[in-house]
């Protein structure tokens, strides 16, 4: 979802700035399409870090038995599949 949102604010930017030649007393076309591709940049950016970040996870097990001993048992895993887009 970020990634596309990302390149489809980039897109919109750039239409808005280089493409419309509309003239409009309340805005400046060319700044807002600016700051959409701007926008779509850092969503993009922030998209792809967060998708290509590492996952893992600690879990913790004890176990107690019949003579109360306890046993802790600690267990870490992490999802690198190589391909960080999927």
């Amino acid at each position: 979802m970020g990634i596309g949102t990302g390149i489809v604010l980039f897109v919109l930017g750039a239409i808005v700035t280089f493409a419309l030649n509309l003239q409009v007393e309340w805005a400046d076309l060319d700044m807002i399409g600016y700051l959409l591709m701007g926008a779509g940049v850092v969503v993009f950016i922030i998209s792809l870090i967060l998708t290509m970040r590492r996952r893992s996870s600690i879990e913790t097990v004890r176990h107690v038995d019949s003579s109360g001993a306890q046993q802790v048992t600690q267990r870490e895993s992490r999802v690198d599949d190589g391909d960080p887009l999927v």
